[in-house]
């Protein structure tokens, strides 16, 4: 067995030393069968990891709409708002 991996039961009673070899050593592998489950890892590698994390603000509807490249879309909606939209009848649709 590597130093660095480790049976689930050996783990679950050295789970101190398991998290310090994590943090002193590097990632700490735990099995279960003979076969790799987990990863045991300390923080500092664990942020290492993670993808950045984008700030990105979400914008509001107006202002994707705002960012539209056609600004013809404020007349749109604002006519469409002026007159109720009850469907159309399927035999215009040819559905009939």
């Amino acid at each position: 067995m590597k130093s660095n991996t480790w049976q689930l039961q050996e783990a679950k009673n050295q789970l101190s030393k398991v998290v310090e070899q994590a943090q002193s050593k590097g990632a700490q592998t735990i099995t279960k069968h003979g076969k790799p489950v987990v990863v045991v890892v300390g923080v500092d590698e664990y942020r290492n990891l993670q993808p950045a994390k984008k700030t990105k603000k979400k914008r509001s509807l107006v202002e994707i709409l705002r960012s539209c490249p056609d600004p013809r879309i404020f007349d749109f909606i604002e006519e469409s708002r002026k007159h109720p939209d009850y469907g159309r009848p399927a035999v215009e649709l040819g559905l009939d």
